[in-house]
């Protein structure tokens, strides 16, 4: 038996209920001790043998938790994630790492002094679509990349009711939000780019942050990359398309495993991470004779699990984690516009 990671999350909205604690409970490697919850107790009822902590301090300070999840408003990862790491604990941090640069840095600062792991959550490695694509970027069908966009479409004309993502506060707004899913993307396929360019937009009524936002990557080789995401898109356009010298691939966003999730699907259902056969990507060759081929790429099964088998592998086996620090580092300073 796995000697297996105590762990605790420090809330249980979306992001607790959906994206960590069904994985927490369902690996092999952790034992999930408990969930901060300040009013509604939740998370006891789907888990019995849990401990309900009323604040994060109390979480933190509980000495027999070694992993603590900081999956909190955006503007409270740093404090949180401190004092975790400050608390002798190993911590995985939800996107956006971090607010700022100096934040991040000084995380990993303090994570080397206490010998802590400090790690970000990047689950968009491990959905379907975007395998996919790796899959075909990697086979070198494509030929030299010249143009790839990657998007993250929503329609939501309303104004939201949570304060943390919908008012001027630190690491709010539609850039902090989808920003790091689309940006580790494109880091993970095509390394960090030569200079980053951005710009943001505000549409709907009175809102106070930015709905829409781009950000226009170039490297060395000519590749250009564009990272869009908005809040106002109603027919939503292919998550992924790419052009190269030989061909060029389509595929839209299938995001299977988060709506399995919130229907309550098994993680051990063999239909879970599967797509439906009508998300098939769109492989377009010409061959060197001139002749056009369309071929329709069927997406392999994907789970989250993968990630938190690599969280296991880092703290206990001490093996290099998917994200470097480096790469946290990068991402960030494509949303501050220093890169």
């Amino acid at each position: 038996m796995k000697h297996k990671i105590k762990t605790g999350i420090l809330s249980y909205g979306l992001s607790g209920s959906v994206f960590h604690a069904p994985f927490f409970h369902a690996h092999d490697g952790f034992h999930l001790i408990g969930i901060a919850e300040r009013s509604i107790k939740r998370a006891q009822e789907k888990y019995p043998e849990i401990k309900s902590f009323n604040t994060v301090d109390e979480l933190i300070a509980d000495p027999s938790i070694e992993l603590v999840v900081v999956n909190t408003p955006n503007y409270s990862h740093f404090d949180f994630a401190m004092q975790a790491l400050e608390a002798n604990k190993h911590v995985l941090i939800e996107k956006p790492f971090a607010v700022t640069v100096d934040e991040a840095l000084k995380l990993f600062a303090a994570a080397k002094a206490k010998g802590c792991c400090v790690l970000p959550y990047q689950n968009r490695r491990f959905d379907s679509d975007f395998l996919s694509v790796k899959e075909v970027v990697e086979s070198g069908k494509l030929g030299d990349l010249v143009e790839v966009h990657i998007r993250f479409d929503r329609y939501r004309y309303e104004i939201g009711s949570k304060v943390a993502k919908e008012t001027k506060v630190p690491g709010s707004g539609i850039l902090f939000d989808l920003g790091p899913h689309l940006i580790d993307m494109a880091i993970a396929l095509f390394g960090a780019p030569s200079a980053s360019r951005k710009m943001k937009g505000y549409f709907r009524p009175n809102s106070e942050v930015d709905d829409f936002a781009q950000l226009h990557l170039t490297y060395l080789t000519g590749l250009n990359v564009f990272l869009t995401m908005s809040m106002l898109v109603a027919d939503a356009q292919p998550a992924f398309v790419l052009h190269g010298t030989k061909g060029s691939f389509v595929k839209r966003r299938a995001d299977v495993q988060e709506q399995q999730l919130v229907d309550g699907m098994s993680l051990h259902d063999v239909r879970y991470g599967k797509e439906p056969e009508n998300h098939r990507g769109t492989l377009t060759t010409i061959s060197s004779e001139g002749k056009r081929r369309e071929e329709q790429i069927p997406a392999k099964a994907s789970s989250y699990l993968q990630l938190f088998d690599a969280v296991y592998a880092t703290i206990r086996d001490d093996e290099p984690y998917f994200i470097s620090g480096e790469e946290v580092i990068q991402q960030l300073k494509m949303i501050e516009g220093t890169l």
